[in-house]
């Protein structure tokens, strides 16, 4: 009985490894969206799968890449780096498509990070996006999915 058992075992594991490495790399549909005259690359997080996977497992994000996650309704919305190695500043934005507030978040900390108002959107960029390009509370986020 060991001797089949282990077979089994073995395939149940090689297909977790595989299953969790499909997730790591997964890539979401990606839209276009501007802050000011800056273009920016970013993937949609819509369903609550997508928004919990979010950038978790990513090595690197090229610079005018980001994610924007996107939820049901305006509330309260608050954003964690679990599991998540890069440095991220994210945006909470409004229904609207205004810029809230902009949190600096540090990789993998539980910390978390909450919009000042409810929120339909966190838009999440490389650490420093956000200032290095003078978009601050207040600016308008163009090209935001309904």
């Amino acid at each position: 009985m060991k001797k089949t058992f282990a077979p089994v075992v073995a395939a149940a594991l090689l297909s977790l490894v595989a299953c969790s490495a499909s997730a790591q790399n997964a890539r979401f549909p990606t839209i276009q969206l501007s802050a000011g005259m800056h273009l920016i690359q970013a993937e949609v997080a819509a369903t609550d799968p997508q928004r919990q996977q979010g950038l978790m497992f990513r090595e690197n994000m090229a610079t005018n890449h980001g994610m924007v996650f996107v939820f049901d309704q305006a509330n309260p919305q608050c954003m964690w780096m679990k599991n998540t190695p890069l440095p991220l500043s994210v945006a909470f934005i409004d229904a609207d498509g205004k810029i809230i507030n902009i949190e600096d978040m540090q990789p993998k900390t539980l910390e978390s990070h909450c919009s000042a108002k409810p929120a339909k959107y966190a838009l999440e960029m490389n650490l420093g996006w956000f200032k290095k390009r003078n978009v601050k509370p207040g600016s308008a986020i163009g090209g935001l999915p309904k």
